[in-house]
């Protein structure tokens, strides 16, 4: 059983180190891979079909958008069994609607009640810890 490494895709760098720094917070010391463009994590995301990894994504980043980057993960087949906690300043219920359509497992508001977070970050890492992870193939 390998442990999740917690992929997270955040633009800004203060952002990233208090999400993180919640994160540990919650109990959760997992290896965490930050990303700041979309790019980048989708090439790393579809690189890496071995790990089992968890997605923290915001939706506003530099190159392309969240929701953009959800559909492409969720619409291959590598990458779709992935989970991914939506973390987002927008509380716009027609983008909160697109995302869970898209097929994104949390969506959280920033800034971010973090007592909500780290329960939801703790039940992934239940969820995560019995989930099968698919072999390569």
């Amino acid at each position: 059983m390998h442990p999740v490494t917690i992929i997270l895709v955040e633009d800004d760098p203060g952002h990233a180190r208090l999400i993180e720094k919640n994160i540990r917070r919650a109990g959760v010391n997992n290896a965490i891979t930050h990303f700041e463009s979309g790019t980048a994590a989708l090439e790393y995301l579809s690189g890496n079909g071995h790990a089992p990894l968890l997605v923290l994504l915001d939706l506003n980043l530099p190159d392309m958008s969240g929701t953009q980057i959800l559909a492409k993960l969720k619409s291959d087949t590598t990458t779709k069994q992935i989970p991914v906690i939506v973390l987002t300043t927008t509380d716009d219920k027609t983008e909160i609607q697109k995302c869970y359509d898209l097929g994104c497992n949390v969506y959280i508001t920033k800034p971010v009640d973090y007592e909500a977070f780290a329960t939801a970050i703790r039940q992934l890492g239940m969820f995560l810890s019995v989930m099968k992870v698919p072999e390569p193939t």
